[in-house]
């Protein structure tokens, strides 16, 4: 019999957030171990519920979201997002330019396949939420990394991307606050990508899903804001602010010149035609959810001194930083931490095995740096959810592995 194989389009294409790691802790669960799992973001497994009134405007929902939505999405969701960027100050959006769903993730890839014509050049983070790469790559597009420079608190250089422009340059990816290093770009930065694209006549994708999880201050800027010149699509969504991951609870907006867009835009049109809706009785969670009135579910609180994501995120970036050989940018935002190993103490070629052979040992799941598309097998990522004593005993399991290969 002939073998039945993968199409070719998936060459090249990766996603190691659940990908062999995961699938090596499937089997030390299925033999009876119990894993920590802080490889995902993933609220609702560390006790962060859905906010009531989310719950309640589902249940009250639920007699009238039997039946397909419009495509993109019902009119209040929409209505509600719209409103919601007109509120921080993004000129001339309507329900027209939004689009519903399921998650970011499916908007990502719907994008990307409306946008990349095969050989087209995207502009990506280093490291990046690794979708982003896949989804580009899968579509036809040549992806280009552009670094963000550790010793600078993971920040971009706007002078070494524009020199990754070529004429086959589609559009660059602005994830921001970042995952996994959990940076927060001043405004001068994000004014600064918002230029870039206009010049070179990129479409500029901001990915914004945490732009609410900000800790010691600081601020989130919406690139919407600074795109006027050329088409800026927003991504966010209510997975982690409003700890609904499983909602799927997602939005895509258009801002800019979208006349310029008028094609792509029938093309993103037509794929989001051709999935009917999203997840209906999620949808009647996003205008409660972004009511002028609502205090975002408490975000702030958690994320101030004293609250749960704050004092987890503190407690875990000093613990990592006392293992010798361990170096760890203090984030800004989100619900990560992106540790290096320094190669001269830790002897690691492949950082997939290195994981793999950490969990067998301790029974706590992280990420991969190289899954997050950095080109060194030096850092690994760790998720901040679980409450601080889970944590100490995690990352203490984790120093006591290290002492044991430390080369040095």
């Amino acid at each position: 019999m002939r073998p039945i194989t993968q199409s070719s389009k998936l060459a090249g294409v990766r996603y190691d957030v659940r990908g062999p790691i995961l699938q090596e802790a499937e089997r030390l669960e299925r033999d009876g171990h119990e894993i920590l799992r802080l490889n995902i973001g993933n609220p609702a497994a560390f006790g962060f519920e859905a906010p009531d009134e989310i719950l309640d405007a589902i249940r009250q929902a639920l007699p009238r979201a039997q039946g397909y939505s419009d495509s993109r999405g019902i009119l209040p969701a929409r209505e509600a997002v719209a409103e919601h960027y007109s509120r921080v100050g993004v000129a001339g959006v309507g329900p027209d330019d939004v689009i519903i769903g399921n998650g970011v993730s499916e908007l990502i890839s719907l994008v990307l396949q409306a946008l990349i014509t095969p050989g087209d050049e995207i502009l990506i983070p280093a490291p990046d939420y690794p979708l982003w790469t896949a989804q580009a790559t899968l579509a036809g597009g040549h992806v280009v990394h552009y670094p963000c420079d550790e010793q600078r608190g993971w920040m971009p250089d706007l002078e070494a991307i524009e020199g990754l422009v070529t004429e086959r340059t589609k559009g660059i990816v602005l994830i921001n606050p970042n995952n996994p290093t959990g940076a927060v770009y001043s405004a001068e930065l994000v004014r600064g990508f918002a230029a870039l694209a206009e010049r070179h006549g990129l479409v500029l994708m901001a990915d914004e899903i945490y732009d609410h999880i900000l800790y010691d201050g600081a601020r989130h800027e919406h690139a919407a804001l600074h795109a006027r010149g050329t088409l800026c699509l927003t991504f966010s969504g209510l997975s982690k602010i409003q700890r609904v991951a499983g909602y799927r609870a997602g939005w895509v907006v258009a801002s800019g010149d979208r006349g310029i867009a008028s094609d792509f835009l029938e093309g993103l049109s037509l794929l989001a035609n051709m999935r009917m809706c999203s997840n209906v009785p999620a949808q009647f969670a996003i205008p409660v959810a972004l009511s002028s009135a609502s205090n975002w579910s408490g975000i702030d609180d958690l994320c101030a001194e004293g609250g749960r994501f704050r004092d987890q995120r503190d407690a875990a970036h000093r613990l990592l930083s006392d293992i010798p050989g361990v170096s760890c940018t203090l984030p800004g935002g989100a619900m990560y931490l992106f540790p290096r190993l320094d190669p001269d103490r830790y002897d690691i070629h492949d950082d997939q095995h290195f994981v793999i052979e950490l969990m067998r040992a301790t029974r706590v799941m992280v990420t991969n740096g190289r899954g997050f598309n950095l080109p060194t097998p030096d850092h690994l990522r760790f998720v901040t959810l679980p409450s601080v004593p889970v944590l100490t005993e995690a990352i203490g399991r984790v120093a006591d592995y290290l002492e044991g290969v430390r080369i040095a």
